[in-house]
């Protein structure tokens, strides 16, 4: 898919990955709608790159996680730019904690703000896509959804239900020709890893990862936008990760 003058609605638009992916689409031509619970400075940084790329950016305030919320972005996104082509579920956020420690408000938030809402969010897309006989949905899992993760139950357990609900979406869609991928980072630097200590970092970069550094927002978008582009490929979780999940010693 050419995405040319198509319409991409970007959660969590105005930071790391989410942030990163607009601008990537903006500059492959695609007009973007950011998505943030909160318009601020941070948005109005995305949209001045998405409109130095030459196209048209919209900066939306919801929370994703209320299916009224999320439909009322998903309408504006399509009133304000003309129409609604790709959408990329990039809201989220570290959920900690252990299965003995992990707050019921940190495990129920885990699941509104990263499958719940993409659940309301699709439910709203797809008839806008529909028309349109092709389309693009991209959520962003992580290793931590195909590994686990010590000390964040909440977080591995969400990121792997959307490499499921990829799977499930992409059999569901493929009629219509919306295309349904998943993308799973890995150790990125982004905000995220402010909650690990120098140790934890150390340990990354020398045992943990082949490629012995971290990834970027950067690098992680360039995949999110060949999901969109490509028009053979439904249903895959792509792992971006410098080789961490694929070591054997």
């Amino acid at each position: 898919m050419n995405l040319t003058g198509k319409v991409c609605l970007v959660t969590g638009g105005t930071h790391g990955i989410g942030a990163a992916a607009a601008v990537e689409l903006a500059g492959r031509g695609a007009d973007v709608a950011i998505v943030a619970r909160h318009r601020d400075s941070a948005a109005e940084a995305v949209l001045a790159q998405i409109e130095a790329a030459g196209r048209r950016g919209v900066a939306l305030a919801a929370d994703v996680a209320k299916p009224e919320e999320a439909a009322r972005c998903v309408a504006q996104t399509a009133e304000q730019l003309g129409r609604l082509d790709v959408l990329v579920h990039s809201a989220g956020g570290p959920a900690m904690g252990s299965m003995l420690d992990v707050s019921p408000e940190v495990w129920y938030g885990a699941f509104d703000i990263h499958v719940h809402a993409i659940f309301h969010l699709c439910r709203a897309a797809v008839p806008l896509i529909r028309p349109h006989k092709e389309g693009a949905i991209v959520l962003i899992s992580s290793t931590a959804g195909k590994l686990g993760v010590m000390n964040a139950v909440a977080y591995a357990t969400v990121k792997g239900a959307l490499i499921q609900l990829t799977r499930s979406l992409a059999r569901e869609l493929a009629n219509d020709n919306i295309r349904v991928n998943c993308v799973a980072p890995g150790v990125i630097r982004t905000r995220f890893q402010d909650y690990l200590t120098p140790e934890q970092v150390r340990n990354n970069l020398e045992n943990r990862i082949p490629l012995h550094r971290e990834g970027t927002c950067e690098q992680v978008a360039q995949v999110i936008a060949l999901l969109a582009e490509n028009d053979y490929m439904a249903g895959e979780t792509v792992v971006i990760d410098g080789g961490l999940t694929s070591r054997i010693a």
